[in-house]
This record gives structure tokens, sequence and C-alpha cells, in this order.
């Protein structure tokens, strides 16, 4: 039998170039991606990287074993911290006034020495001044805002000292949580105010200029001790005259934006 030879006929493909397209296609997406990031790459920071990326590897050195060093002049420097500024001292204008404000409070103490001998006025330095604490009973009967002879010398001697000064003078009238409802009185806010009011009138007769004074009637919101006892009801029953030794300060006016516009 003759022996048959098959023809292997190999098959020729006539697709490979997509395969070169294809690649072709990606490098191109790959292009425009990188062009379009660099498009909207941070101007500013891209500087500071290349500048930095620059004199790092200006400054590169590779040792025998092939490790690269970069000298400790090429790193960035980290930025400088500024401190917290110092809070201001107070200048000598401010100490002079402030001392002048504590001689004044330490006549007025000795005005109110019966008083301060029964305990019934204290004297507290704040960051804004002196406050002098009068207990209630020292000046008004219970639930009254009418001033008896002896308490309206007592203050017209403080109105006196405290007239030969500049300082504000701030009156504030405090009550306890006991509620009060009469004709007169609807609350304790209107006896806190009246208390006040009756204060500042004692203090304008006795010459303190109206534009330094102040009434303000808190009612029972301020409470220096707890409401639960008698004692506390009673610290709380009190008015205080705050003297602020703070110099006035030139105001600005804020602008729409939230700036500050002018002077």
């Amino acid at each position: 039998m003759a022996r048959r030879k098959r023809a292997v006929e190999e098959h020729e493909n006539h697709e490979r170039w997509l395969v070169s397209y294809a690649d072709f296609i990606t490098l191109l997406f790959a292009f425009f991606v990188v062009m379009y990031a660099l498009s909207s790459i941070n101007e500013g920071k891209y500087k500071i990287l290349s500048s930095s990326l620059t004199q790092a590897f200006r400054n590169v050195t590779v040792n025998a074993s092939g490790q690269v060093i970069i000298p400790q002049s090429a790193l960035p420097t980290q930025p400088n911290v500024v401190a917290p500024p110092k809070p201001a001292q107070p200048d000598a204008a401010r100490q002079k006034q402030r001392e002048r404000m504590r001689n004044m409070a330490r006549e007025i103490m000795e005005a109110l020495a019966p008083l301060v001998r029964e305990g019934k006025v204290r004297l507290l330095e704040t960051s804004r001044g002196v406050t002098i604490e009068i207990a209630d009973s020292a000046l008004f009967a219970v639930g009254q805002a009418l001033l008896n002879s002896e308490s309206s010398r007592a203050l017209r001697a403080v109105a006196e000292v405290i007239a030969t000064s500049d300082f504000p003078v701030t009156i504030e009238g405090h009550t306890d949580n006991v509620p009060i409802n009469t004709p007169q009185f609807p609350s304790n806010w209107e006896l806190s105010a009246v208390r006040a009011t009756t204060v500042l009138r004692i203090f304008a007769d006795a010459g303190v200029p109206a534009d330094r004074l102040t009434a303000i009637g808190y009612g029972e919101t301020r409470p220096v001790e707890g409401n639960d006892s008698i004692e506390g009801r009673a610290r709380n029953r009190r008015v205080s005259i705050q003297i602020d030794s703070t110099l006035p300060e030139r105001p600005t006016e804020v602008s729409d934006e939230g700036g500050v516009a002018r002077p």
C-alpha cells in the first residue's frame, strides 16, 4: 500500500494586527490620562516638589556598597514654628489706675466699717476691678426697696468717695429664689431692679456723674450660694457695687464681609 503523505497546512492568522492595535490604543489612553493629570496639578505644589527633588538629586552620592546617601542639608526642613505671643503685661497707666481704685476701695470700706464688723459687707477683687457686696438686710426691709436713714448715710459716704474718681460704677440688685408677688413687685426681677436704682439715685444725688452709673436687676439668676439653706438665701440677697478699673477701649466697626473696617 502506497504510503500517503498528508500535507499539513498551517492556518495563516490574518488578525494579528489587532494585538498591536490594542496595545497602541492602551498606550494612547494612558498618555491622555497622564496629560490630564498633569494639566490639573497644583502649580505651586508642583514647583515645590520639583525644586525639592532637583536639590536632593544634585546632592545624592553613592558609597562603595551601592547605597544612596542624601546629605542632611538636602533633606526638606521643618517649617519654623512661631511661638504664641506672651500675654502683654499691664502697662504703667493701667497699674497706676488699678492702684488708685484699690485706694478708693479701702476708703469705701472705712466708710462702711460698722457694717463690715457685722459681716454684712465684703470686698472682692476681680479682673474688672473691685466689687463691694452689701447684704440686703443692711439696706432694706424684707420685700421692700426703701432705704432706712442709717443705710442712706452710709451709702452717701460711699458715694462721696466714688465721686472724686472717674471709674465707671455698676450697681447690681440680687435676690434669693423665694418668689414675691405684690402690687409693687410682681417678681424678684422688679424688686432687684428697683433696689439697684434706689442705690443709684443716692449716688447721683451725692455727686457721682450719671454717665458713670449703671443699675441692673438680676433677680435670683446669679446666686453666690445655694438657696437650700437660710444662710445661703441670706447671702444671695445682696446689692453689689462694681467699680470698673479697666481702661475704655476704642470701638472698631466690623464690615459686612467680616473684616474690621475702620476705628
